[in-house]
């Protein structure tokens, strides 16, 4: 990272300080020398000199417990109007409850606006807080002003950024003139006033990158690779009246902040403890590529290679007598000639579209397609997404397109409308006669297939139920998927199960460590009857360890869904398989059923279906089909389990109940959710946050798997309580059955109404 892009600063140490605490009040105002800490010391307040300009003295939030060189400036709040040395400044709390920032000589240098007198014995005062915002409070604790309703060139997490409210464009961020010079400079980023569902920058008056395209959801959102340990998360929110833009932080790390320089560069920076520097994980424009229009017509930004390059859209070439201007098409597009569109997926759509409201995709494409001077359309289905109003996004562009991106982190489906070559008119009629006559061909072969396929439909099951029985009881046979490990290497490679080799113990045995052959370490799980939880250990988990278990599962959920480089079904997610180290930091294990996708997979398809019963979804249960949304379920099924201290199955406990889900169910329809939570935890919870839980499981474990969140949004809704959440749709139940559904199934008549604690020792 180029250092020239932060600013630098020299912080004046006129004295000692006279104050380091984080409050002003009107009986301590601040001067030069003076600073304030928040609570747990990451940002101080205080004044500073360019390092330019020694004269000039600024108000300025930064980072405070890191290096010096590296303590960025987040906030200032006389950016053009400097005190100087000359004539000392003083930032105080007048008697209207505003904060004055005064030179010596009385010019009023910078002030907020409140018109509000406060009794003599009764003001105002400011903190400064851990997130970076400063906040004026009346004495009866009302938030008069605060910094992040009005920030300079930087967004922190947790900051609503509001971009517009009842229509009108509200917020703005406007970069340093100069890399040491804090006024005012020449570009800004907010919300684009003619088309208000793209983000943009400015140079001056004139648009210079398009940072992202809202999709029309209520709440939407990425996310971004933060550093070593952490993700950020991108989230758009618009509530009707107001539209805003939030980041958050995986770990609730405050340590990054998303900036808009003086070269009008965007950057994600998150900080770096190993290097102790600020790293930029993401930046618009990159390289020059990604400023509005520099790849010309029909051509687009292409961002998923290892360098940003400039390439042509599908069916276009580079213009050999321009290339400056971009790209030309390959066949001419004409009125009453054959045409037809071409899907291009990941990508962020081109400038200058006409948003339709109220079509289906069909309508959305025959839009476009009796329309002769259409070229593309995009469309976006928001019915699951909470959307307010409209659900559904139709956009056409008519004439040239130009500035589309193509991205790894989020995008849509772009449909291009291209013209058909000479070659395949003249052979229409061909295309005509050959379809139908393969198509009986095929017809005839399928029904003679079926027809064998039936006969053989009874034997072939026969077949595969005995296969699956031998590899359930025998994992010995040449079909099974895992090795063979015999009793008697396990018990030499644990030294008979000795203590020494024992890594951790809970509610269903103890796990010990081994070398097999090949210098390969194993985990071995030691099943045994006596080691039941011990009933009083339930205080362990208050609410506070709970909601921390919860989240911890979803954010792990989260990486092996979309955050690792291939993604991962577990398969088999459940109480027994999340281990808590000493802090109750939860971590996913026993990957032995887990299945990889690659490129775009989906969806797979098995004929064993092995799993825990209660926890797999109804369409891998019924049909073998398996995806992320199957894990959504089985996380659903957990987080009410997690909350109400029930088993999925714990008929012994409760009269009437059929499942843990139906239960939790019937409660919420009947508006009795808070019986469903556990006794012991009941008094002491904040309801509005097990409430949310609650909706969160239901919607997770809905029958559909359509109508199930990703993980993704599931973990903004576990951690964001302002979030209006879709109403859930009726669960999918499930009679207790007697038969096993694989080899790792749950004895659920011996179910007890405890959760599992298992505890990783030394790790």
């Amino acid at each position: 990272m180029d250092i020239s892009y932060f600013p630098i600063f020299i912080l004046l140490f006129l004295f000692p300080f006279s104050k380091s605490d984080d409050q002003l009040t009107q009986a301590k105002p601040l001067s030069p020398g003076d600073i304030l800490i928040s609570k747990d010391g990451v940002f101080a307040l205080g004044f500073f000199s360019p390092a330019n300009s020694s004269k000039s003295l600024y108000v300025g939030i930064w980072f405070y417990n890191i290096p010096g060189s590296s303590r960025a400036i987040v906030w200032v709040a006389n950016r053009d109007n400097p005190a100087t040395t000359a004539s000392p400044a003083t930032l105080a709390i007048s008697v209207k409850s505003d904060l004055v920032l005064s030179d010596s000589e009385g010019h009023t240098l910078w002030m907020t606006k409140n018109n509000i007198t406060a009794d003599e014995d009764a003001r105002a005062s400011a903190v400064l807080l851990d997130t970076g915002n400063l906040v004026l409070r009346s004495p009866n604790g009302t938030v008069i002003w605060q910094s992040f309703d009005h920030p300079t060139d930087t967004i922190l997490p947790g900051m609503r950024f509001l971009l517009s409210y009842k229509g009108r464009v509200m917020g703005r961020l406007v970069a340093w003139k100069g890399p040491d010079d804090p006024s005012v400079g020449d570009f800004s980023f907010g919300l684009d006033p003619d088309l208000d569902m793209q983000m943009v920058t400015w140079h001056g008056d004139k648009l210079y990158c398009r940072i992202s395209v809202w999709n029309g959801a209520s709440v939407s959102g990425g996310t971004y690779p933060g550093n070593s340990s952490s993700v950020v998360y991108q989230t758009i929110v618009n509530t009707g009246d107001r539209f805003y833009l939030m980041y958050s932080v995986s770990d609730d790390s405050p340590y990054a902040r998303i900036m808009l320089d003086y070269t009008g560069t965007m950057r994600l920076l998150t900080w770096n403890s190993y290097s102790s520097s600020w790293i930029a994980t993401s930046e618009r424009p990159s390289g020059g590529y990604g400023v509005y229009g520099s790849c010309g017509l029909f051509g687009y930004s292409d961002f998923t290679g290892a360098a940003p390059t400039c390439q042509c859209l599908d069916g276009f070439e580079p213009d050999p007598m321009n290339s400056s201007r971009g790209c030309r098409r390959v066949e001419a597009l004409k009125c009453g000639r054959k045409n037809h569109f071409l899907r291009l997926s990941g990508m962020k759509v081109p400038d200058r579209f006409l948003h339709i409201r109220n079509r289906s995709f069909d309508q959305c494409a025959a839009e476009c397609s009796r329309n002769c001077s259409c070229t593309a359309y995009a469309y976006a289905n928001l019915s699951s997404a909470g959307t307010l109003g409209d659900q559904t996004r139709c956009l056409v562009w008519t004439g040239e397109l130009v500035d589309a991106w193509k991205t790894v982190n989020y995008g849509e489906n772009l449909y291009i409308r291209l013209g058909d070559s000479p070659a395949v008119q003249k052979n229409s009629n061909l295309v005509k006669i050959v379809p139908p006559v393969v198509a009986c061909l095929l017809l005839l072969t399928c029904i003679a297939i079926v027809l064998k396929w039936v006969r053989r439909k009874k034997e072939i099951k026969k077949i595969l139920m005995l296969r699956y029985l031998s590899a359930s009881s025998d994992l010995g046979g040449k079909n099974s998927d895992f090795p063979v490990v015999s009793f008697e290497d396990i018990v030499a490679t644990t030294d008979n199960f000795s203590d020494s080799n024992m890594l951790g113990m809970g509610g269903f045995g103890k796990v010990y460590k081994g070398i097999l052959e090949g210098d390969k370490e194993v985990h071995i799980k030691r099943l045994g009857s006596g080691s039941g939880q011990d009933s009083t250990r339930k205080d362990v988990l208050d609410w506070l360890t709970r909601f921390k278990i919860i989240k911890g599962v979803a954010r792990g959920l989260l990486y092996l869904h979309q955050d690792s480089r291939l993604t991962i079904i577990h398969r088999d997610l459940k109480a027994s398989n999340i281990l808590l180290d000493k802090e109750m930091s939860p971590k996913i294990s026993d990957f032995g059923m887990a299945r990889i996708f690659g490129g775009k997979q989906q969806q797979g398809n098995t004929i064993r279906v092995v799993g825990t019963y209660g926890y797999m979804s109804p369409e891998y249960v019924v049909g073998g089909a398996f995806s992320v949304k199957s894990d959504i379920y089985s996380f659903g099924v957990l987080l009410l389990e997690i909350v109400s201290g029930l088993k999925i199955s714990s008929p012994q406990l409760i009269t009437n109940f059929p499942n843990l889900t139906t239960y939790a169910w019937r409660l919420w329809e009947d508006g009795n959710a808070m019986e469903l939570v556990d006794s012991t935890i009941a008094g002491s919870c904040p309801i509005d946050e097990v409430l949310r839980c609650i909706h969160v499981g239901l919607l997770c474990v809905q029958h559909h798997s359509d109508a199930r969140p990703l993980m993704s949004s599931v973990v903004f809704m576990l951690e964001n309580e302002i979030i209006l959440l879709p109403e859930p749709e009726q669960p999918a139940y499930f009679a207790a059955r007697n038969q096993e559904n694989g080899h790792t199934r749950e004895n659920m008549d011996n179910s007890q109404n405890t959760m599992s604690i298992t505890t990783l020792i030394g790790r």
